[in-house]
């Protein structure tokens, strides 16, 4: 029988714990927000994060620029029954993402062609009862197509993601920063404002196919995301409201080929208040949002702040 010291228990501990709950914060920017029960706990894509006027694309020949930071904390990890499953669980989790938006002005299917690209950095520290351990550094990346289109208060879109794996990964890490796989998700979303823009309602949904890690051969399982807000006017400037996410892991976990555990498949319910504020040409955000409904994930708050901002002139 091979005999462990206690050093090398803690250390292997910590890494089998680490591997199962590190966090991905992607930004879509957006914005970093953590994820369900997929390997290491997290997602390709940041959720919550986009939840302020998810429907409403730059005019054509139009450019916006996101900036996304988001502070999270979870003192708890929901099992498959939805209790508390590692005792001494703790998760810190803080990031910046940046998204730009490009409306080409090109005429597809009645609407005009959009493309986005998102790059989240992101800070990690993850304590268990194995020890603690921490990680910077940059998460998946996202591109998107999408066409774009308007009518009257209704502005809608329907597109194609790209997530690409993370770039610090390391299989023998306790905590790694992003996914080590590919994702690719059909997508879209609207934003209806009436009352001449005073009132607003939007959604965004994405299906998420998760492939597999060319490292571990562990293979996540597809998920479900739903992201929404609605706002009023208070005033010309400031609107408040309430905003969250859904979030459903649909299939199971893979590791080589078969069911992973019980296929640790991931829930949650997020929800909680919006603020936002319109100063000449900036839109000013933050929001925040509890964990509610979780299964086989963190249970914690994150508060969100963001910023749009135009960037030359649209042609409409």
């Amino acid at each position: 029988m091979c005999m462990q010291s206690n050093g090398s228990r803690k250390v292997l501990k910590l890494r089998t714990a680490g591997r199962r709950f590190s966090m991905c914060l992607a930004l879509a920017m957006a914005a970093a927000g953590v994820a369900g029960a997929v390997e290491g706990g997290g997602s390709v894509y940041p959720l919550g994060a986009e939840t302020v006027l998810p429907g409403n694309m730059p005019g054509a020949g139009g450019t916006v620029i996101a900036e996304f930071t988001l502070f999270y904390d979870a003192n708890e990890l929901a099992g498959s029954s939805g209790r508390a499953a590692l005792p001494g669980f703790h998760l810190r989790v803080s990031g910046a993402a940046l998204k730009v938006t490009h409306n080409w002005g090109v005429h597809v299917l009645g609407g005009r062609l959009v493309s986005a690209a998102a790059e989240p950095l992101e800070y990690v520290h993850l304590t268990t009862p194995g020890g603690q351990a921490h990680k910077v550094g940059f998460s998946n990346a996202d591109l998107e197509t999408a066409v774009a289109y308007n009518m009257g208060a209704l502005h809608w879109w329907y597109g194609f993601a790209v997530y690409t794996p993370g770039f610090s990964y390391s299989k023998t890490d306790a905590v790694n920063i992003g996914q080590h796989n590919y994702g690719t998700a059909p997508e879209g979303a609207f934003s209806y404002l009436p009352n001449h823009g005073k009132t607003e309602l939007s959604s965004k949904f994405q299906y998420i196919v998760n492939y597999s890690d060319s490292a571990t051969h562990y293979r996540s399982g597809n998920e479900f995301v739903w992201e929404y807000d609605g706002m009023q006017n208070v005033t010309r400037n400031l609107a408040i409201g309430g905003n969250g996410y859904f979030y459903k892991q649909t299939t199971n976990d893979l590791q080589n080929g078969s069911m992973y555990l019980d296929g640790n498949r991931g829930r949650n319910l997020a929800v909680g208040p919006e603020i936002r504020y319109h100063t000449h040409h900036l839109v000013l955000i933050m929001k925040y949002q509890k964990d509610l409904l979780t299964l086989n994930r963190p249970v914690g708050n994150g508060i969100w702040f963001e910023l749009g901002v135009p960037v030359g002139r649209s042609r409409e």
